[in-house]
């Protein structure tokens, strides 16, 4: 008879750290997944990419445009101008406080405090100080003395009120001029008595043709990119 193969073992059981190395390791693991799920939110919160998508959406809207360009390749673009905005702080961050602490040169909180000093930095200069005095006064917290007193939590928050301030005032810009051709392609139909006819249908190919003109597309993305201080 031909010998029964046997089932392979599974082990569960949690064996003791027998090196310090090894539960260095076990951090890095963990914090790296805890990065994974938390970079959705800190994509939003200390970056370009609020202010870009928010007009990005409002340039479709004034256009007249629906779902053109759709949304995947609105976020996609939003995506890669944040990548190319926030390149030098990434960069920053890396070579002072990540690639240190993998070479065990420096420890959590020093890596921590590194990493983060570039986002602050980028944070704080697109932060208007009334929308961080705003909060300073919500929490009934004294004014600090420099940027490294600022703390996250109080940051953030401020700079995505600014962020949105900056968006909306942006899209209002850019609603102007396409308001204008709505207007007075209703005001030449409504002279010409084709009140029935949408003017819509008249103005949204005039819009995408003026917009072609001014290289539109390079002009807001320019503008947006250097829009950052």
């Amino acid at each position: 008879m031909a010998a029964q193969e046997q089932a392979p073992l599974i082990n569960l059981s949690v064996a003791a750290l027998e090196q310090p190395a090894q539960f260095v390791k076990t951090i890095n693991i963990a914090l790296i997944l805890v990065l994974l799920v938390l970079a959705p939110t800190l994509l939003l919160m200390i970056t370009s990419f609020t202010r870009l998508i928010i007009v990005f959406s409002l340039l479709r809207q004034a256009m007249g445009l629906q779902t053109t360009p759709p949304n995947q390749i609105v976020i996609s673009l939003s995506l890669i101008m944040t990548i190319f905005i926030m390149e030098p702080y990434a960069k920053k961050s890396w070579e002072e406080g990540i690639k240190p602490y993998m070479d065990e040169t420096i420890n959590y909180q020093q890596a921590f405090e590194r990493g983060v000093k570039p986002f602050k930095e980028f944070m704080i200069k697109n932060t208007r100080e009334e929308d961080l005095a705003l909060f300073y006064r919500i929490k009934k917290e004294e004014n600090p003395k420099n940027i490294d007193a600022v703390p996250l939590t109080l940051l953030m928050p401020s700079f995505i009120v600014s962020e949105l301030k900056t968006a909306f005032e942006i899209g209002f810009l850019i609603f102007l001029p396409f308001l204008v051709i709505d207007i007075i392609v209703a005001s030449v139909l409504m002279s010409l008595g084709m009140m029935m006819l949408p003017p819509v249908m008249i103005s949204l190919p005039i819009k995408i043709i003026f917009f072609i003109i001014i290289d539109g597309w390079a002009l807001i993305i320019g503008n947006l990119a250097q829009s950052f201080k």
